[in-house]
Order: structure tokens, then C-alpha cells, then sequence
């Protein structure tokens, strides 16, 4: 049958078919058994093409951003809310929380990506290793319980969630997954743990895996014992679980997972036992996940991918409250800036809240200083105020953290319940200083920080003090750690207390309603003190409220680290634009005098990279593509004939490189600069600001660096395009760069090529005595070699329609010019070893060792690779 007598409804009918099969079978299984029924193989064909560009489309959603290995197959299409049942309770579970909207589309397209990004369930055997990168205390959870969701509905079965180390997290994920998964569909799920019972073997493993029809759920720690436990009952489950397809996810998987000597080989062990077996991790301090060594198997590398997910709206995070400083690319007007809630807690205090050493642990006694005071008063202040709003969370909780010292916790009980007894003495005589003196504090916080600037409304004092006794009546002092009894609970109702404590306070646990935060507890590694931010999260009807009593020490390091996660998420976005694989590429994180990145045993495979644009490729891929682009593509087609005219005369022309190319060697660096001058990347190219650009290279000139360069027009190959003339007597035939999109997609005027280059042509320059390298560490490793100190500049001339036919997930780019679209990619070198590329000093995970298949670049010769 030709492809132009089929119509749209027989393609529609057997994909209804096609996706009846894929809930039993793969697609291509699923393919097979179309064929077996006789269907029109133009018929089959179209159906394929169909989920193909569907399941694609999901995967490479710009939002949230990924970066995943190629050759993955593509299967999942979303969630079919006609047949799905875990997905559509939990979507009505959001809706009862009030999630908001757009939070709830965020959660789902999200939490669909993820599960695009894992395998087939009726695969014979995979083994998917990915990383989900959130914010702290941001909806984690949420997200993976969604992920846990459709990934139920569509065949998984055996569900082990691995939360923490700590009994209290633990608990508090299983309360939360029974609410959210199993509550909605019991019969669809059988809870292998409890609220109060961490893995206990069930008899006869056998027995157990050969029911039907459940989906089993396991939250357990990541403690020896219990690990140890599961691994063996696991394997005496034997042939049971070849056909259990289970997905794992490692809630904190920055915790114990990683370098740790007893937690990650029972993990490597657990995950062993399944032929088919999905393991996501989930962090929102990934700095030790990302520089483990990829090449080592019995590690948990995120080899498949990587996903970032957006930090929600309505989220405080770290840049929120301590801003954070400017990264390269970003304009000083649209910098975050940090609310004026950090009070400073002075060094002198600092004696009087935590013992210097352990043995003075022994005999220390915290003391009620000024700013546990001040904390403390603003604490009921802002709860009443709360009470007043109505609202929101109902529970409001304050964090006192100074050690890790159970015995210095539990001396801050008596101290804070007699400030609580001699607060309700003063009021209830009607001590009108000290009623003055909470007017006045209110008066000036809630000045410092406007409710207005929340879409608040300011309390009066009068009704904020109307509802101070019962709150300070209210109020419980909890101590919250390994040894107490009196631990933090929100199941038995609204909870106003006091929590003091320290490890089993800063992992994970959501300190419900945090309203004040005394926090002089100082530790030396980025993760440790990022996750002990419990401040950090969503404070609907109160975001004006929050206070954190710190040292100025303290409040900087908090700066330093938005810094670092600012630009580590830059990093990631920065890669996930080109065509680079969880394999070929390693974030950089920055550096602290005084702080670590994470402990020292998970820094072992680290490598230095001192940072800028050293080792980096800036390359053009958005482009304005309304009327209004029109002049700024003459612009920038006039700066590259420009710069190719001073190529020509300064510089040193290659024979012909390859068909319609051209290479001059030896331009001098001041005509880069004056095309960056004259050249303007889109708004949305973060790495391509002209200043920055211009900035760093003058400033490795006056290192010696970057004085000589390479400049190259790439054209076609194939005689299927118009020849351009570039100036300098260079005419060459237009490349081909369709723009993302389906078919019938409406498209915005900002049009993404997703990759300009190629491996090859960054090595235009280069002498190769082999095959194009297929990773970007070994082109940087060649071009050390033979041009230590020179940058590449590549010149792409684009024709404006670029429709490249049937492609999938492409449309024609569809310039409004009648000239060309110029792209350019800069690849700039790395520094020598010994010299400093910046200020700035990185670390990233070792590639070195990484084997990727080279990728088969003969095709080059006759086509156009991203047409």
C-alpha cells in the first residue's frame, strides 16, 4: 500500500492495537506481533515512526533537563489516565494537598521523563543507572513517588526504596509512600515494611515472588544489617526473580552509597540478584555522586543519566536566602538576592552554645544567650502571626542546632522550658516593658522583611499578641536525636515545638512548618552542610516569617555554596545542550579555602580542573527566528565575513582540509576579538557573552596564552545546498541545521538546533593518525599536543529554511533572511598544567578511564552530520 492511500484513522486504529500490545511487551516485540496478525507493513511502519517520535519527544524535553546515553531505546509515551490507577490517585492525592497546578504539571512531566529514561519492564535484562539532581528540602519525594507511580502501571513490580540511615527518615517516607501509592489502591500493593518495622525477612521467598498481580514495596536504610538481610533473602528467592522487573531508588544517594566501605558492595550485592533491575538515585547535594570514577562497575556512577530537575515555584532555596555571587554569562541586574532574614548569632555567643571538643562535652552546659533568646521570642512572634493568617501548614517548628552532642541536646531542655515558663510569667502579670520590647521586634522584622513583598498582609501586634500565650503554651521543647524517646511526630496532629537536636535533624526529615532556625553547628564538606539547611522549602502563607540565627562565618559559606550549586546546575545545562553523554562529560564544582566538596574518601577519583572557558566549547544554538531576527542575522553573517576576510590576509590558509571547508592557522588573536565585538550569540546561550568572552581571552593573552588561532568554515559536503561566499575568497555551500520540534508542534520564535559541531570538525586543525576520538577529553588531550596555547573558531553557514524532510523530532529552521544564518563554535584549550585558567579553582570526576564506543564518523564524508 503507498504511504499516500493510507489514512490517518488506520493509523490511529492499529496504534491503538500497537499500545495494547506494549503494556505485555516491548515495542519491538510489539512490532513483531503486528506482522504475525497481518497488518500492512506501510501500515506498521507509520505506527512505529509514530511512538518513536512520541517517546522521543518526552525523552528530550527541554524541561526538565537531561542528558542520558545514546542508543537507549525509546518506549515510554506518558501515562493513559483511561487504564493507569497509581498515577491518577496520586494525581488527585496532589490536587487534595494543594500542590498547585503548576507544580503538579512540573511533577509530571518530570517524574514522565525519568521514567521515559529507565527500561522496558518486559526487556529480558537491563541494568539502568541514573541520578535525578533536586533542591533540598524541595518535593523529592514527590517526584519519586510519581516515577514509582507510572513506572507501577506499566508492569514494574518489586519497588525498594533505600531511605537514609536513620530510623526517623525512614519512617517518614514509608508514612508518606502508603498515603500516596498504596491508601489509593490497596489491592494494588503489598507493603513488605511498616511504619514501625524495617526489613524482617518473610518466609518462603519463593512463594512470595510467585504471586501475581501486587506490586511489593520496601523502604528500608541503608544500614548493614538490614542490607545484608535483604541480599540474602533476595537470593534464596532464586529463578523468582528473573522475571521481576524492580526498580530501586536511593533516596540521599549521596549518603553511604558512595566510597563507603560496608553500605555500597551489600548495594552492589542487592542490585546483583535482578536481572532486571532500574537504580535511580535522588540528592540535592550530588557533589560526591558526581566525581565517582565512571569505569568502576561496583560503583553507582549515573552512567545512563542525569536529570535536573527545575526548583519548583514557591521553593526557598539557598541563592533566596543567602544570594549568591554572579557566574560567566549572567547580567548583575537578574542576580537573586537574598531576603533579609540572616540574623548574626556574634562569635563571643559561639562558646556559649557548643563545646569546643568532646571532652569538654562531658561537662558542658549550653546557656540561654542573647540570640537564643531573640530566636526563640521571634519564633512564638511569627507562630501567632501564623494563627492569625490561618492556613498553610498547620504544624510550626523551630531548629536549635549547635553539635551532634546528645548530652549538650538534652542540657538545652531545661534552660528553654523555664525561658518558656518565665516568657508566660512576664505576660500573664502584664509586664508592659517586656510586652513593649516583642511590639518593638515585631515592628522591626516585619519592616526588615515586608509581608507585601509576599503577597501578604502584615499581622497587627494586637492580634499577634492575642494568640502569644496559647502559642508559648503550646509550644513542646523535643529532643530529636539517636538516644531520645520524645521524637518529632506530625501524624497525631498540629505540632508547635521547640526541636533540639543534630544528625537525625539534618538528613532528609522535613521539619514540618519551620519557622526559626539557631544554627552554629560548623562541618567541613559542602554536602554535610547543605543538607543540615532545613530552612530551605515551600512556606505558603508565611514566607515573609523565617529567620535563621547564624555566625557572619557561617552565613558566608551558606553564599559560597548557592555559588556552587548555581553553577554546578549551569554546568550540567551547559552539557546537556550538546551531544554529551553521562560518560563524556564531568561537572565541575568549585573549590573553598575552607570547606570540602565531600569527605576525603569520595574525592579519590577527583580530578583538579581549574575552570573559565578552558577546555570548554561555547557554541551558537538558538537563533531568533521572527521578523525581528532578520537584522540580527545580517549583523552576524557581516562579523563572520569579516573575520574570515582578516583570517585570509593574516593568517596561514591549509590546503583544502576536507570538500568545502576552509582552514587558516595562525590568526591573530585581535580578530577573534573583534568578531566577538561585532558577533552576538542569543540571549539564551548562557556561555556566549561577548564581554566575558573578550574578557578571558585578553586576560590568557597576558598569560601567553590564546595570542594565535584557528579559524575554519565548514560547509557541505553534499552538493544539495547554495554555495556563500564568506569572504576572503571563501565560498562554501550551506550547511543544514534543522530546528527541535514535531510535527505539528507550534513553535516559538527562539529556534533550538541542539548541536551545532561535530567531533570531527573540532579536530579540523589537528593532525590524526587514527579515527575522529568520539570524546571530547581525548580531542582537548590531542590538542594539548599540537596546539597547547591556540583556540579554534568555527564558522557556520547555515541555510535560513534547513528543512531536512521526515526527520523525527525536527522541523525546518525557517530564518527570515534570504543570506545565511551564521553559527559559530569556539573550542577554547585547557590551561598548561602548572598555570591557572581563573581565579576559581574546580574539581571534576576522573573520564580517563571511561571506554566509549568511538563514534562511526565515515558518514561525514558524504553527508552533512546534523542535517
Amino acid at each position: 500500500m503507498a504511504t499516500d492511500e493510507i489514512s490517518d484513522e488506520q493509523v490511529e486504529q492499529l496504534y491503538e492495537v500497537f499500545l495494547q500490545f506494549t503494556e505485555s511487551m516491548t515495542p519491538h516485540d510489539a512490532v513483531k506481533n503486528l506482522r504475525m496478525f497481518g497488518a500492512d507493513e506501510s501500515v506498521v511502519k507509520l505506527v512505529r515512526a509514530k511512538h518513536d517520535a512520541e517517546s522521543l519527544r518526552i525523552r528530550e524535553l527541554d524541561e526538565p533537563p537531561s542528558v542520558f546515553l545514546n542508543g537507549r531505546p525509546t518506549w515510554y509515551t506518558g501515562p493513559d489516565m483511561d487504564k493507569d490507577k497509581n498515577w491518577p490517585a496520586l494525581l488527585g492525592s496532589m490536587r487534595k494537598k494543594d500542590f498547585g497546578e503548576e507544580n503538579i504539571q512540573s511533577v509530571d512531566e518530570s517524574s514522565t521523563k525519568v521514567v521515559a529514561l529507565l527500561d522496558h519492564p518486559k526487556q529480558d535484562e537491563f541494568r539502568t543507572r541514573g541520578l535525578v539532581v533536586g533542591f533540598v528540602q524541595s518535593g523529592k519525594t514527590t517526584n519519586f513517588t510519581a516515577v514509582m507511580a507510572k513506572a507501577a502501571d506499566r508492569g514494574y513490580k518489586l519497588f525498594i526504596v533505600l531511605s537514609g540511615i536513620h530510623n526517623s527518615l525512614r519512617r517518614q517516607t514509608q508514612i508518606r509512600l502508603v498515603n500516596d501509592l498504596v491508601a489509593s489502591n490497596p489491592g494494588q500493593w503489598h507493603q513488605v515494611t511498616s511504619e514501625t518495622r524495617d526489613f524482617v525477612p518473610p518466609p518462603n521467598p519463593k512463594a512470595f515472588f510467585a504471586a501475581q498481580g501486587q506490586c511489593l514495596l520496601l523502604v528500608v536504610k541503608k544500614h548493614p544489617v538490614v542490607l545484608r538481610k535483604l541480599s540474602e533473602w533476595l537470593g534464596a528467592a532464586g529463578e523468582y526473580l528473573d522475571k521481576c522487573p524492580t526498580l530501586i531508588i536511593d533516596d540521599e544517594a549521596d549518603q553511604s552509597t558512595v566510597a563507603t566501605p560496608k553500605i555500597n558492595p551489600l548495594l552492589y550485592d542487592v542490585l546483583n540478584k535482578f536481572p532486571q533491575v532500574g537504580y535511580v538515585g535522588y540528592t540535592a547535594t550530588p557533589f560526591a555522586n558526581l566525581l565517582i570514577d565512571p569505569s568502576v562497575e561496583e560503583d553507582f556512577y549515573p552512567r545512563d543519566f542525569i536529570v535536573n530537575l527545575p526548583q519548583p515555584e514557591g521553593y526557598h532555596g539557598t541563592e533566596v536566602l543567602f544570594g549568591r555571587d554572579l557566574l560567566a554569562g549572567e547580567d548583575p541586574e537578574d542576580l537573586p538576592g537574598g531576603w533579609d532574614m540572616i540574623r548574626e548569632v556574634p562569635d563571643d555567643e559561639v562558646d556559649d552554645l557548643k563545646p569546643k571538643n568532646k571532652k569538654e562535652a562531658a561537662y558542658f552546659e549550653p546557656a540561654i544567650t542573647h540570640s537564643v533568646r531573640a530566636a526563640v521570642e521571634w519564633f512564638w512572634l511569627a507562630t501567632a502571626a501564623r494563627r492569625v493568617r490561618g492556613g498553610g501548614n498547620p504544624h510550626s517548628t523551630m531548629l536549635v542546632h549547635t553539635t551532634t552532642e546528645t548530652r549538650v541536646h538534652e542540657g538545652f531542655k531545661e534552660p528553654l522550658l523555664n525561658l518558656r515558663a518565665r516568657t508566660l510569667g512576664r505576660l500573664d502579670a502584664g509586664d508592659t516593658a517586656f510586652v513593649e520590647h516583642l511590639r518593638s521586634t515585631w515592628d522591626q522584622e516585619t519592616a526588615r522583611v515586608p509581608a507585601s513583598d509576599f503577597g501578604e498582609e502584615k499581622v497587627p501586634f494586637e492580634e499577634v499578641l492575642d494568640e502569644l500565650r496559647s502559642v508559648i503554651r503550646d509550644t513542646r521543647v523535643i529532643i530529636d536525636n539517636y538516644r531520645s524517646k520524645d521524637r518529632l511526630n506530625y501524624e497525631a496532629g498540629p505540632v508547635t515545638a521547640i526541636a533540639v537536636g543534630g544528625s537525625t535533624l539534618s538528613r532528609g526529615l522535613t521539619l514540618e512548618g519551620l519557622v526559626t532556625s539557631l544554627f552554629v553547628r560548623a562541618v567541613s564538606a559542602y554536602d554535610t552542610l547543605l543538607q543540615m539547611g532545613r530552612w530551605f522549602g515551600y512556606r505558603n502563607h508565611y514566607a515573609d516569617l523565617p529567620r535563621i540565627w547564624m555566625t557572619d562565618e557561617l552565613a558566608g559559606w551558606f553564599k559560597h555554596l548557592a555559588t556552587v550549586e548555581a553553577d554546578m546546575r549551569q554546568d550540567i545545562n551547559r552539557y546537556m545542550t550538546s551531544n554529551e553523554t553521562p560518560l563524556t562529560f564531568a561537572v565541575r564544582l568549585r573549590s573553598h579555602p575552607k570547606l570540602s566538596i565531600t569527605s576525603k574518601a569520595k574525592m579519590t577519583s577527583a580530578v583538579l580542573a581549574h575552570a573559565a572557558y578552558g577546555g570548554q566549547l561555547v557554541e551558537s544554538r538558538y537563533f531568533d527566528v521572527s521578523d525581528a531576527g532578520r537584522e540580527w542575522m545580517a549583523r552576524n553573517a557581516a562579523a563572520a565575513r569579516a573575520l574570515v576576510t582578516a583570517a585570509a590576509k593574516d593568517g596561514v590558509r591549509y590546503e583544502e582540509v576536507r570538500k568545502q571547508t576552509a582552514v587558516f592557522a595562525d590568526v591573530p588573536y585581535d580578530h577573534v576579538q573583534d568578531f566577538l565585538r561585532s558577533y552576538e550569540f542569543h540571549k539564551e546561550s548562557s556561555d556566549g557573552d561577548r564581554d566575558r568572552l573578550v574578557s578571558y581571552i585578553t586576560k590568557r593573552v597576558r598569560a601567553g596564552a590564546l595570542l594565535r588561532w584557528s579559524i575554519a568554515v565548514i560547509g557541505n559536503g553534499r552538493d544539495e545546498t547554495e554555495p556563500r561566499d564568506m569572504g576572503g575568497g571563501v565560498s562554501v555551500r550551506m550547511v543544514k541545521r534543522a530546528r527541535l520540534g514535531q510535527k505539528g508542534q507550534i513553535l516559538s520564535d527562539v529556534a533550538d538546533i541542539k548541536t551545532l559541531s561535530s567531533r570531527r570538525d573540532e579536530t579540523i586543525d589537528l593532525t590524526l593518525g587514527g579515527p575522529v576520538p568520539g570524546k571530547h577529553n581525548e580531542i582537548l588531550a590531542l590538542r594539548q599536543k599540537q596546539r597547547p596555547d591556540q583556540g579554534l573558531l568555527l564558522i557556520y553557514p547555515i541555510e535560513p529554511e534547513s528543512n531536512t524532510g521526515d526527520k523525527v523530532g525536527r522541523r525546518p529552521l525557517a530564518a527570515p533572511t534570504d543570506d545565511v544564518v551564521v553559527g559559530v563554535t569556539i573550542l577554547f584549550p585547557e590551561p598548561r598544567p602548572g598555570s591557572r585558567d581563573s581565579d576559581v579553582e574546580y574539581w571534576s570526576a576522573d573520564l580517563s578511564n571511561v571506554a566509549v564506543e568511538v563514534e562511526d564518523d565515515s558518514v561525514l564524508e558524504q553527508d552533512d552530520e546534523s542535517s
